[in-house]
């Protein structure tokens, strides 16, 4: 599998080019349930930005923030700075951390519908996240190669759909004076609900029975989802990769060695990346940044619901293309995007808007335009990609483990920049957009000299992709490179 193509050789290539399959009723039920996960994830973003922008829960719980807001001399871009503030939101992705590195034992041992059954059940009483561990690794599973890459975004289309959710419930809540917040941060338990009863129905994935022996199930689980009996190539591949991954005992110690580097550097950069874009403080703090700007309160929350329904079509579009135009290219494309947008609204701020100067309508109105093309850049390229590339890359023996790596540093990075934001926005004040477009700019130039094209490359020959790569061939132990010609 080459830098930027993949062109396998021998054995590898003449079982891919026996894969079979369709996209079977079986397959598009199996990735709806899984993607509520997503759901989850992105209602809990949506929601805890919303809510900390409502006068009510603010009076409640952070009394100096709301009389703070309330005086005209405070600083436009430090109305809201209050550490306590901020644990509010990251606090939950602290949680979500602890949660995600315990749920690669359980996929391993017991397969991905187990981790994402416990995951809706952890939600309801408390542990949000932990089966974002193992709802995009299930989805690329379970999907056919030539169109793995669309239906792995259904987490992340459903993570916008949540998202949106969000906005709009906290819209409508802000009207339920005093106890609207409540019913906000309520209604997060419908979805972990949904998620929890439908993880039952989900069939287990056919490389989890065949890691465990089941292979004669995991044989029929796969002509199901295939829609046909010849499934031999694709299984033996299968049944290949899980003797190697089976003689791993320790799969966290595994990963670290040198011909995992590539995976390894994947599993931390692409997550890091995804959160550094400056996204989350968006999506997060959508409507307090938008009152920070001078929208009033119900236009804020307005702004937010538009940002996130843009989100949602935008990943829309992604999902028509990732896997005809590849990852790289919606990566860099996205890049050059959202760099631009963020360096416009910087200037716009810059310029028009001060610690005690208002934004006027005009420029609010192109501000907004502008956060929103910065969305749809990052709903096409960073946010669903930025989960679907860890998941597909890793081979089974370090698959569960380096899923709950990608997502644990994606948590950990979401709490230090919710965390850091509202600091950084009365410390940096317009800058705060030029910070993260510098990121962006370093992403981007990674992703265009490291990353290879992962397009239709099937899963248990990943592999290979990196020993054919100019750079991560050098770094790869010599035995290594030299197999991969074979």
């Amino acid at each position: 599998m080459a830098g930027g193509s993949f062109s396998p050789t021998g054995v590898a290539k003449e079982r891919a080019e026996q894969y079979q399959g369709k996209v079977t009723s079986y397959v598009i039920i199996a990735c709806l349930v899984a993607a509520i996960g997503g759901a989850i994830f992105g209602y809990d973003i949506g929601v805890s930005g919303g809510v900390t922008s409502m006068d009510e829960f603010l009076e409640e719980f952070f009394k100096t923030v709301y009389d703070k807001k309330k005086q005209a001399h405070e600083s436009n871009y430090c109305k809201y700075d209050d550490q306590g503030l901020a644990a509010f939101t990251s606090s939950l992705y602290l949680a979500g951390l602890v949660s995600t590195l315990a749920a690669s034992p359980i996929t391993r041992n017991y397969g991905r519908r187990a981790s994402i059954v416990c995951g809706g059940i952890s939600f309801l009483v408390g542990a949000a996240l932990n089966a974002g561990a193992a709802v995009p690794l299930y989805l690329s599973e379970v999907a056919p190669t030539h169109l793995r890459g669309g239906l792995n975004m259904m987490f992340q289309l459903a993570t916008t759909i949540g998202i949106f959710t969000a906005n709009m419930v906290n819209y409508g809540t802000q009207q339920l004076k005093p106890w609207g917040w409540r019913l906000s941060l309520g209604l997060a338990a419908f979805p972990a609900l949904l998620m929890t009863l439908g993880g039952y129905l989900l069939p287990e994935t056919p490389n989890s029975l065949v890691e465990r022996g089941l292979t004669d199930k995991g044989r029929r689980v796969l002509e199901k989802l295939r829609g046909t009996q010849n499934v031999d190539a694709e299984l033996q591949d299968m049944v290949d990769a899980s003797e190697l991954a089976n003689s791993i005992k320790h799969p966290f110690r595994n990963i670290l060695q040198k011909q995992h580097r590539p995976q390894l550097v994947m599993a931390v950069c692409m997550p890091m990346f995804q959160i550094l874009t400056g996204i989350n403080s968006i999506l997060f703090y959508a409507p307090v940044l938008f009152q920070t700007m001078g929208f009033g309160g119900n236009a804020s929350l307005y702004s937010s619901a538009l940002t996130g329904a843009v989100l949602v079509l935008s990943t829309l579009i992604s999902i028509a293309l990732v896997d005809k135009l590849g990852r790289r290219v919606l990566l860099i494309s996205g890049g050059v995007q959202m760099i631009i947008c963020q360096a416009i609204v910087s200037v716009i701020l810059g310029l028009k808007f001060g610690d005690d100067q208002a934004l006027s309508k005009g420029y609010s109105i192109v501000v907004v335009i502008f956060i929103c093309l910065f969305v749809v850049a990052f709903g096409w390229s960073w946010g669903p990609l930025g989960w679907t590339i860890p998941s597909e890359i890793f081979p089974l023996e370090i698959r569960s483990a380096g899923q709950s790596i990608t997502v644990a540093v994606n948590l950990l990075f979401t709490f230090i920049i919710a965390q850091a934001f509202l600091s950084m926005l009365c410390a940096f004040k317009y800058g705060i957009f030029l910070f993260f477009a510098g990121w962006v700019l370093v992403m981007t130039v990674f992703v265009y000299f490291l990353l290879p094209e992962t397009k239709g490359v099937p899963i248990e020959e990943m592999t290979l992709l990196w020993k054919r790569h100019w750079f991560w061939k050098k770094v790869l132990p010599e035995a290594e490179s030299n197999n991969s010609s074979v």
